[in-house]
Parts: C-alpha cells; sequence; structure tokens
C-alpha cells in the first residue's frame, strides 16, 4: 500500500505517519513527496500560528470516494522547537488517523498510540503530579484512545503500585535476566534467541563457559559496589532446555556469585516447552528455592501445536504441570496465543476450557504478531490467521474469562505487526503477579542481560536516560565475545551509577 502525502516535506514525519498506516494497511509505503502511483493520496493544509494554535485540514482520496478531517487545537506557547514538532506532529496524526478510519471502517483503540509501552505513559503523568480524571482526559484527547483501553491502563497501573509500592524508588537497585539460547525446536512465529538444542552439545558447553565468566565478573562488580538486586529471570530460547546437572551449576554459581540471593525479590525460570520438562530438572529447582516457572501451552489444539512447530503434546503440557504442582512450584505462568493459524473463537474458548480445569496462578495472553524474521512471516501463505473481528472477539473472551476467574491484567505490552492493533496482557491472581515483568515493561530500573541474545536495559537513575546494550545473539559469536561484551557492561554501569 503506497500512501502520497503533500503538504508536509519534513521527514522527521515518515516515521510516525508509516507507523500509523501500518496499523490499518500491510507492508505500507509513506512517500512525503508526489509519485506517479499511489493507491491513497493525502493532502494536508497545516498552519501553526506560533503562540496558541495548531491546525491541520486533510483529504484522502481513494478511486472511489473523498475523505475529510479536521483538527484544531489550543495549546500553551512553544517553549522548543522539539516542543513545537510535537504539537505538529499531534495535528498531522489526529486528522491522519480520522481519515484512515473513515476511509478503512476500522477503529482504532490505542488511537494515535503507536509505542509498545502505554501503561509507562500513564504512570509518568501520575508521577509527576498529574490527578487521574486530568491524565486520563489527555489519553482520551491527545492520544485518541478509547475508554476501554484508558480503564485497562489504569487497572494495571493500579495493581502495579499494590504489588511492588516501592516501584518508583528502584532506580539504585538492579534486575538480572540470563539468557539461554536453546530450545527442543524453534516456533514459526519466533525471532527470539533459540536455537535447537539436539546434537550441539559442544556448542552448549561453550556458551555455559561464557555465561558462567559473565555471572561470576557481573556478580563481582554488583557486590563490590554494594548494589541490591530486585529480581532475578532466567529466559531464552528455554532455560529447561540443558540438563539438570548443567542447571543445578548455573543455580549454585548464581547464589555463589551475586550477594544475597536470598534476600532477592523474586527468581523466575521460564520452563516454557513441556518437552523440556523432567523430575530431575524440577528437583534442581528445588534444592535453590526456585518456585516460580512458566509452562505454556500456547494452544490445546494439537494441530495448531504441529503447525507452529511446537513438539509436544496437549496431554504432554497438563502431565507436566501436574508434575510441578505435585513436585512443589507454588507459581505457574501460562502463555496462550491469540490468532495462532487456524483458530478462531470456538478453538480459543476449548483452549480456555482446558485452562480452567489447571487454574495456574498467572495467565499471559498474546496476540500473535507477524515478526519480521520468523518463519511464520517468511512464509505468509502457509499460515492461514483470523481476521480482525475474530482476533478482537477472543481478546473479549479473554477478558470475561479472565475476570470471572479471578484474574486481574497486571501488565501490559503491544507489538508491531500485532493481529487487530490490539495487545499483550499478563493477568494473575492475587499475589502472584510476577515483578520482573512488571519491571521490565515500566522501564524503573537497569537490568542486566546475561548470556547469548540478552539485551541490557541500562536506567539512568536521576535522569532516566536509557541505554540499550545486546550480547551477540548466535552462540558461536557469543563465545568469542563474552569477556569483551562484560567488560563493555560493566564500563556503563561504572558511568551510570558511579559517574
Amino acid at each position: 500500500m503506497i500512501i502520497e502525502i503533500t503538504g508536509i516535506a519534513d521527514e522527521r514525519f515518515q516515521r510516525p505517519l508509516k507507523l500509523i498506516a501500518d496499523l490499518f494497511y500491510e507492508e505500507t509505503k509513506v512517500v512525503l513527496k508526489p509519485i506517479e502511483v499511489s493507491d491513497i493520496k493525502v493532502e494536508i493544509e497545516l498552519s501553526v500560528e506560533e503562540k496558541i494554535m495548531s491546525k491541520a485540514n486533510l483529504t484522502a482520496s481513494s478511486t472511489t470516494e473523498v475523505f475529510t478531517a479536521q483538527y484544531e487545537k489550543e495549546w500553551e506557547q512553544f517553549e522548543t522547537e522539539k516542543e513545537r514538532f510535537r504539537q505538529i506532529k499531534m495535528a498531522v496524526s489526529h486528522v491522519y488517523l480520522s481519515v484512515l478510519q473513515d476511509l478503512t471502517g476500522i477503529r482504532q483503540k490505542w488511537g494515535i498510540l503507536t509505542g509498545i509501552r502505554p501503561t509507562k505513559l500513564l504512570h509518568k503523568m501520575l508521577r509527576e503530579g498529574m490527578d487521574k480524571a486530568l491524565a486520563h482526559k489527555k489519553l482520551k484527547e491527545e492520544y485518541l484512545i478509547t475508554d476501554e483501553k484508558i480503564q485497562l491502563m489504569q487497572s494495571i497501573v493500579d495493581r502495579q503500585l499494590a504489588v511492588i509500592p516501592d516501584l518508583y524508588d528502584l532506580q539504585e537497585e538492579v534486575s538480572i535476566y540470563i539468557g539461554i539460547p536453546f530450545c527442543p525446536t524453534k516456533c514459526a512465529y519466533c525471532t527470539f534467541p533459540a536455537y535447537a538444542i539436539q546434537g550441539k552439545q559442544g556448542r552448549v558447553d561453550s556458551f555455559l563457559a561464557g555465561l558462567h565468566y559473565e555471572i561470576q565478573e557481573m556478580g563481582r562488580w554488583i557486590k563490590e559496589k554494594g548494589i541490591k538486586i530486585t529480581t532475578i529471570y532466567f529466559g531464552g530460547g528455554t532455560p529447561t532446555s540443558i540438563t539438570a546437572e548443567e542447571m543445578d551449576a548455573l543455580y549454585d554459581e548464581m547464589y555463589q556469585s551475586f550477594p544475597d540471593v536470598k534476600s532477592v525479590r523474586e527468581v523466575t525460570v521460564e520452563a516454557g516447552r513441556p518437552d523440556t520438562i523432567t523430575r530431575e530438572k524440577l528437583e534442581v529447582l528445588n534444592k535453590w528455592n526456585i518456585d516460580r516457572i512458566s509452562i505454556n501451552p500456547q494452544s490445546y489444539i494439537q494441530e495448531t501445536l504441529k503447525a507452529i512447530g511446537r513438539h509436544h503434546t496437549v496431554e504432554e503440557t497438563i502431565e507436566k504441570f501436574y508434575m510441578a504442582k505435585e513436585m512443589k512450584m507454588n507459581n505457574i505462568n501460562m502463555d496462550l496465543i491469540i490468532g495462532l493459524p487456524g483458530e478462531e473463537v470456538p478453538e480459543f474458548a476449548y483452549t480456555l476450557e482446558e485452562t480452567e480445569k489447571l487454574m495456574p496462578e498467572s495467565l499471559t495472553v498474546h496476540t500473535l504478531s507477524f515478526k519480521r524474521a520468523s518463519e511464520m512471516t517468511q512464509n505468509k501463505e502457509k499460515y492461514k490467521v483470523a481476521n480482525r473481528t475474530e482476533i478482537e472477539k477472543m481478546m473479549n473472551l479473554a477478558e470475561s474469562w479472565t475476570s470471572e476467574h479471578g484474574y486481574a491484567p497486571y501488565y501490559l505490552y503491544r507489538q508491531k505487526n500485532i493481529l487487530g492493533n490490539l495487545e499483550n496482557v499478563g493477568y494473575a491472581l492475587p499475589g502472584q503477579d510476577s515483578m520482573y515483568n512488571i519491571l521490565i515493561m515500566e522501564e524503573v530500573q537497569t537490568i542486566i542481560g546475561i548470556g547469548c541474545g540478552a539485551a541490557s536495559k541500562f536506567i539512568h537513575p536521576k535522569t532516566g536516560k536509557i541505554t540499550q546494550f545486546s550480547n551477540p545473539k548466535e552462540p558461536n559469536a557469543y563465545n568469542l565475545t563474552f569477556k569483551e561484551y562484560t567488560e563493555k557492561k560493566i564500563d556503563i554501569l561504572e558511568e551510570l551509577f558511579f559517574s
């Protein structure tokens, strides 16, 4: 889909206008100057009176119809060029969204908001002293977010502050993410660092040597500087892909290297693939007092699991869940995905019925996202997914089901190319929320990434400025550079906390 825009030549508009276009069409191209062929022509007349007014008029025409929208709003006087541009962009985005909604008949519940962390925006407003009513008015009028989504945001913010009352005061602490990049197989929708583990023991051994080194050196620095660790999260890949003996050695290293692990508020291990869970591995988790894990069915339809490349059975998911419960895993999270190939409301309703038999302590409901590098995106013709209306019905069903069964939403994030322009929502029973998930989404403290493909997010304790730094995704590259990358992260931490 090519959208031609006349009336704006500033290249800074290219990305925000494309992001909004992507909410309506696949593979959009936004052109800020006339071209010979376009599917939609947009003409924008924009006037900005420096002191009080921002105005925009927009006309979009397809081959048969013409739609127009106007926008006019009083602003405070512009203090900087950045603020001037922000307000002009807001005016253009309003009319642009409105006319595309009229043109397509699609209503965007998240308005012009294309960022992946909506609740972070509301947190910021409230943290700066804005009352709820005014914050909600701003979200509705400036971002065009619907009342439904604003209420969801507010309920999540309230829940997060109840779970972590000192959420805004954790800047001087850190959390740790440990990435283990191996899985039994790679799912069709996945773009995480995840490599099939079969027959790769030499590669695994080399990786684990580097991982132990990173944990030792990072732990040494954290101990020397007297910094507290809030949470530790083992992700991947699937951290339970490695052997019970390798897991035992890794947790031993964690306790030896990191300061006062017993006082860390939460330690989580993703055991997402049921085909990696054994009694021996659960015994190792017990030994190290880790009782929060994930066991992820994604769907309870066997044909779906086969289509997306998950080689476990539905029965195996249920069997491993009960085994984990028997082995005193007291906080089990399960992931479900809305919009998997071949599934519509009846299939998702069945998955919820099966989930009801287990009642995990927390449940994350994802909406399928076509990530650029995934096998599913590369071969879209092979994977038939539900339409926008059906996807929204499934999301509504998830919201009703979780509410009826005592779950409350506690974190939310969105992704590019997510079906129906919806969201991923984490739900939990009382007292079972994941602190790490809240911290990573709200970006209130530094999270140090250790391991292959692990991303670090360094957040300045005073200014909140974010610096991102990622380890190599490919195990061989990681094995060659882990020492260098560890040193770089420690240099960033020195600058961040002690400059």
